[in-house]
């Protein structure tokens, strides 16, 4: 657990400690404005509720938005293919650059599933892989697209399978 906040903390930028900043003063200021309020009882709780809502759901939303206006990619499998002779699955794909600015470095996960005939089921395994790989492709300039090749390997999962994809670029 203590790896995986500090591999969050050193993937953090400037604009998540802006965002974290601006988010936590935000929340002190409605604080003080429910301390104000405080001879109006129902506005007081309100204001702090509110702060509290915007000390946990804006980092979050906060992050997400933020994200996916200054890191904007699309990524897509073009195909798709379970080899016969050795345990293996190559996935075909691109990685389109969206955003405003120029990618230093991208980290492409693609992540294989069961598939179940139940949705309930099919849903929680989308949380859980029973296979992937990861890689990075570095240097992709705002507009580019970029092809690549992933191999998953070994691979022995023999039942149905999805295939997931994504990128966290920055």
């Amino acid at each position: 657990m203590k790896s995986k906040i500090t591999a969050f903390i050193d993937t953090l930028s400037l604009y998540d400690y802006a965002l974290f900043g601006g988010v936590f003063v935000v929340f002190i200021l409605v604080i003080i404005l429910a301390l104000i309020a405080r001879k109006r009882i129902l506005s007081s709780i309100f204001l702090i509720l509110l702060a509290f809502a915007i000390l946990f759901l804006g980092p979050t939303l906060g992050r997400k938005m933020m994200y996916d206006y200054l890191y904007k990619n699309t990524v897509t499998i073009t195909s798709e293919k379970q080899l016969q002779f050795c345990d293996a699955i190559v996935v075909k794909g691109t990685l389109k650059n969206e955003s405003k600015k120029d990618f230093k470095v991208c980290k492409i996960e693609v992540l294989v599933h069961k598939v179940s005939t139940s949705t309930l089921r099919n849903y929680v395994n989308n949380f859980k892989h029973i296979d992937g790989v990861v890689f990075y492709e570095e240097d992709i300039s705002k507009g580019q697209e970029i092809k690549f090749k992933a191999i998953i390997e070994p691979f022995k999962y023999k039942k149905k399978y999805s295939l997931s994809i994504g990128a966290n670029c920055k």
